[in-house]
């Protein structure tokens, strides 16, 4: 906040005149109609507009009004608004007579911030349900503070003609709502009603006719929608951020044919469900779950599924929507047309919970486009509830957590995304492309970062294609115009080779893969890199400066470089992929290092076909196509293979989820315990005596004695004879993760002690594992340290371009100053 009135003017009582910017999520938000309604009630002349830059209003009146003015503008401002900045300069006096709403100026600086989509508030509910509204029952009901924003915007200052209802005409009655500063609806760009807003449609094929599907005439298409729903059909619903395909959570063969369909394997499925009363009997809700259920944002929320005897007659979800998960993602419908998909009082029940799950093929972006919709997902759907309104910007639901009683955000997109974050330090303009799984980018410039919403992985060239419309997106509401180009070290990154190809003469940066995961935690915290944290990076894959694959990361870092304090031990990645895919290969891996032979006594070697056993041999004696790896993903892969869990991984991290499963089963206060062996690095096990940044963290250089290994071959030792002694996977999965949480805790003990650093950052995809993170976190606050988690972006690869834009943009200033 800036230019308060001076004193001599309110004292003598002249009139006042002052123009004030303001800046934040200020636009579709009901900010002018809240800023014509304080400025009024104050009895000030004046005028509001929007702008490129924010929001820019001039009032004008006795000098204490106009103070009260300035005082009350960012308090009370409109609850989907966000303030960051208040700035006021007298002007000279105009002498108007009333107070005005501009039209919007276009031109100059962008510095405004567009909002999220947000949840159907109350009040458009209430009408949405009333038989005497005019817009009852209408799809696509919205006000000043709910509805699309960030998914239908083409362009700055956020007016209708910069959005996909440019194309919607309004009635009359929309046209007197939109200009009248005193209604809900004032200036609300997605403003609509059933005489002239978008239109809904069902399509469906023609039984025994080829070509595209057709609309089903003369029915109620929300009402057939429902009906096909509870028949068992799967429908392609069009949302904000793209479509879903929907099916009976609760109808298993429905739910097996989705998964067939959409090619899913076992991984899970969300659940939206009518209402909170048809959750309570399923899952754990905590006061912070329940605030996220019901909220403006709306995520798919991880919940612990609930172990008792289930409720007769509640609804309950097939088996097969998220088999061997110990959570259940749950959300509530946040559209009008979720609502109505599920009816209104008095309508045929429908099924209470509904999958929604992306609209695509696994690995393949979300669909946004209507034709593509009757394409691509053609060999999936039964039919297609869809509308016309175009989605500009593809968005999928965002799934968050609550670890400890705090967000953790696993995917930040509908919601959340485009909102910028703080950064505790300046950034030149920068563009960070992020890494290959669940890539998001970043673009940043000063003290602000923006993400875009979740991509994908880089693999698919339709996600390629997504990556380079939501660069160009991201850049044409951001005043970012980036002067560097930062990404990945991996060489075969598909994101790094973009950013080799578009450079344009500007500079690459490349950034190791875990000090970017460390350099997340250390800015979403708001820590200025003056001291080094202990970062401990677990996650399944990050290429490493010595060019093994990296995973098991413990290190001393700033943003200006980092140190290898620790790691796990190196074993051999038998065969690549194929040991990421099969558990069983990386449990003989760690087996034969730890010198225990492969008895058929053990699942992990009866899972393992004797022939492929045969050529594992092979490869592991020879080390042919075996390239070494720290990564703790694979370790927990491993145990779970070899405690008889999941031998075979059809999707991300699955054996792990299924191990935090099994944990979660053990009985309370277990006695046993597992322990890594500490020891130095042995030939090949990565010294690394320089650092890996620009130059080493501010603790000083390198670990003095080489960095400390972990070598889990204890622990496989005491596994194997548990297992032998009759122990479950329960307990194996238990005493596993006591005796990772405990290892964490001894080296960075060690740490403390060499280098006098007690801030650790708990960062990588491993730690979306709740049950090990609670653990970690207990132990290290327990000893005294400050413990670093993510609250604001994703602990994994989906908040890598936010660590890189802080640690390239660093970089590079350095370089252009020593030059």
């Amino acid at each position: 906040m800036s230019g308060s009135p001076s004193l001599a003017a309110v004292a003598d009582g002249t009139p006042l005149r002052r123009r004030v910017t303001v800046r934040g999520v200020v636009q579709g938000v009901g900010f002018r109609p809240y800023v014509y309604t304080l400025a009024t009630g104050l009895e000030l002349s004046g005028h509001v507009t929007n702008t490129p830059e924010g929001v820019i209003a001039e009032v004008e009146g006795a000098p204490s009004a106009v103070a009260r003015f300035c005082d009350r503008i960012a308090v009370q401002a409109p609850p989907l608004a966000r303030v960051d900045s208040v700035h006021h300069d007298d002007v000279p006096v105009t002498g108007d007579a009333a107070f005005t709403i501009l039209a919007s100026r276009t031109g100059g600086p962008a510095g405004t911030l567009i909002p999220p989509d947000t949840a159907t508030c109350a009040e458009c509910l209430r009408e949405l349900a009333d038989p005497a509204d005019r817009r009852h029952r209408h799809p696509f009901i919205n006000c000043t503070h709910c509805g699309p924003r960030f998914t239908i915007v083409t362009g700055l200052p956020y007016d209708r003609s910069h959005t996909t209802m440019a194309g919607f005409p309004m009635c009359s009655d929309c046209a007197r709502e939109y200009a009248d500063p005193a209604d809900r609806r004032f200036h609300a760009q997605p403003v609509a009603c059933p005489h002239c807003g978008p239109r809904l449609r069902l399509l469906v094929p023609r039984p025994g006719v080829s070509g595209p599907p057709e609309p089903v005439a003369g029915a109620d298409p929300v009402a057939e929608a429902r009906r096909l729903l509870a028949d068992g059909a799967i429908l392609a619903v069009k949302g904000l951020g793209g479509y879903h395909l929907a099916c009976d959570a609760t109808n298993s063969a429905a739910v097996d044919l989705l998964r067939r369909r959409k090619a899913r394997g076992d991984k899970p499925f969300a659940v939206m469900a009518r209402s909170l009363d048809d959750l309570w009997h399923l899952v754990r809700i905590g006061a912070e779950e329940r605030s996220l259920l019901v909220g403006a944002t709306r995520p798919i929320v991880l919940l612990r599924r609930r172990t008792e005897v289930p409720v007769a007659g509640a609804p309950r979800p097939a088996d097969s929507v998220a088999p061997g998960s110990p959570d259940l993602g749950a959300m509530l419908p946040y559209t009008p047309l979720h609502h109505l998909l599920f009816g209104l009082p008095g309508d045929p029940e429908g099924p209470p919970l509904l999958v929604m799950t992306s609209g695509n093929v696994s690995g393949e972006p979300i669909v946004t486009d209507d034709r593509e919709a009757l394409e691509r997902l053609a060999g999936l759907a039964d039919g297609w509830l869809t509308h016309d309104r175009p989605i500009h910007v593809p968005c999928d639901d965002s799934v968050v957590r609550v670890c400890d009683g705090e967000l953790l955000p696993l995917r930040r997109a509908r919601g959340y995304a485009p909102l910028p974050l703080t950064l505790p330090v300046p950034v030149r303009p920068a563009l960070a492309v992020g890494g290959d799984l669940k890539n998001v980018l970043c673009l940043g410039e000063g003290r602000r970062a923006w993400l875009s919403a979740h991509i994908g992985d880089m693999d698919d060239l339709a996600t390629q294609h997504a990556f380079e419309r939501a660069v160009a997106q991201l850049e044409s509401i951001t005043p970012v115009r980036p002067e560097l180009i930062t990404a990945d070290r991996h060489p075969g990154y598909r994101s790094a080779r973009w950013a080799d190809r578009n450079a344009a003469g500007r500079p690459v940066v490349r950034v190791q893969h875990h000090h970017a995961h460390v350099a997340a935690a250390m800015a979403e915290h708001g820590l200025d890199g003056g001291r080094p944290v202990i970062g401990v990076a677990f996650d399944g894959t990050g290429y490493g400066d010595d060019g093994a694959v990296w995973g098991g990361e413990i290190l001393l870092a700033d943003y200006d470089g980092f140190t290898r304090f620790g790691h796990l031990a190196y074993v051999p990645l038998p065969g690549g992929d194929a040991a990421v895919r099969r558990p069983y290969r990386m449990a003989l891996a760690q087996l034969r290092a730890a010198g225990i032979d492969w008895s058929d006594e053990l699942a992990c070697v009866r899972a393992c076909p004797p022939d492929e056993r045969l050529v594992l041999d092979r490869q592991l004696e020879r080390d042919l196509n075996c390239v070494p790896t720290s990564s703790m993903g694979r370790l927990f892969d491993a145990v779970s293979s070899l405690a008889g869990v999941c031998h075979e991984s059809g999707y991300e991290a699955q054996a792990a989820m299924e191990l935090e499963a099994a944990a979660l089963r053990a009985p309370a206060g277990d006695p046993g315990a597992y322990t890594f062996a500490l020891r130095p690095p042995g030939p090949g096990e990565g010294g690394l005596p320089r650092t890996c940044g620009a130059r080493g963290p501010g603790a000083g250089g390198p670990a003095d004695r080489g960095p400390v290994v972990a070598d889990p071959a204890p622990v496989f030792a005491a596994i194997v004879a548990d297992l032998r002694a009759g122990a479950g996977p329960a307990v194996v999965a238990d005493r596993f993760h006591r005796a990772v949480a405990g290892l964490v805790h001894r080296v960075c003990v060690l740490a403390r002690e060499r280098h006098a650093v007690e801030t650790v950052a708990l960062t990588g995809g491993v730690f979306a594992n709740s049950l090990l993170s609670s653990a970690c976190a207990a132990a290290l606050g327990a000893d005294g340290f400050t413990v670093l988690r993510h609250h604001l972006v994703p602990p994994g690869d989906g908040g890598l371009a936010l660590g890189q834009l802080v640690v390239a943009a660093r970089a590079e200033d350095r370089t252009r100053t020593n030059d």
